[in-house]
């Protein structure tokens, strides 16, 4: 940050820090510190082993998460218009989910275009109970459109057709305006994307339109 005055003082006439001002340096640089410890760690359980290439993150999403993983599962996942990007996302100021990381999660932002789920299962761990949500599980599948996850992990199997792997996340077309990252920032794309016994954590989840048939929504002991 620039300095308040724009003189500079002569090393006879630097005042000595404070034991304040040193406070504030160290905690300063904490943060720092910490924001660097984020950009360093690799994404996990990626299908092609993303990894963040720039210090500046990627905002799969566009609010302040709680900073609470849920457990998203489903035994088929279709897509058409696939991109995925690294990224950060924030939790709001103050929040108590913070941790160490001064409320930012290193994510794997996944968007697909058009999007069918098999058997939608989700749940989050309130402590001592979970709030379970199910859909699709009759004959007709969960449908969304520009459906964009933020992940920490993402397993099944996989298969893609007319994969693109390491463009710069600033020109991908396939899934969108909406799955185009910033500049410098390595990715991946495919025409479409299917996905078996799929497991994510996530921390975000956002969609342009989100069908769920036959939704329940209750509290459970156990999650997905």
């Amino acid at each position: 940050m620039a300095s308040s005055s724009d003189v500079t003082p002569s090393a006879g006439d630097t005042p000595e820090p404070t034991g304040d001002t040193e406070s504030v340096s160290a905690r300063r640089g904490r943060v720092r510190l910490r924001r660097a410890a984020v950009m360093a760690v690799p994404a996990a359980a990626v299908t092609a082993g993303l990894a963040i290439l720039t210090a500046q993150g990627a905002l799969g999403v566009q609010f302040a998460i709680s900073g609470m993983p849920f457990t998203v599962t489903a035994t088929e996942l279709d897509g058409t218009g696939f991109a995925q990007f690294g990224g950060l996302d924030n939790m709001a100021e103050g929040s108590p989910n913070a941790g160490d990381t001064g409320g930012q999660v290193l994510v794997v932002t996944s968007v697909i275009k058009n999007a069918t789920l098999t058997k939608l299962c989700q749940s989050v761990d309130l402590g001592g109970t979970n709030l379970l949500i199910t859909a699709g599980g009759g004959g007709t599948k969960v449908s969304a459109s520009d459906l964009t996850t933020d992940s920490t992990e993402l397993s099944g199997d996989a298969a893609f057709d007319n994969i693109e792997i390491g463009n710069d996340a600033s020109t991908l077309d396939k899934a969108g305006p909406k799955g185009r990252g910033p500049i410098g920032v390595f990715s991946q794309q495919a025409d479409t994307v299917h996905i078996a016994n799929l497991r994510q954590t996530n921390y975000a989840t956002t969609a342009g339109v989100f069908k769920l048939p036959g939704l329940k929504m209750r509290f459970s002991e156990s999650g997905c």
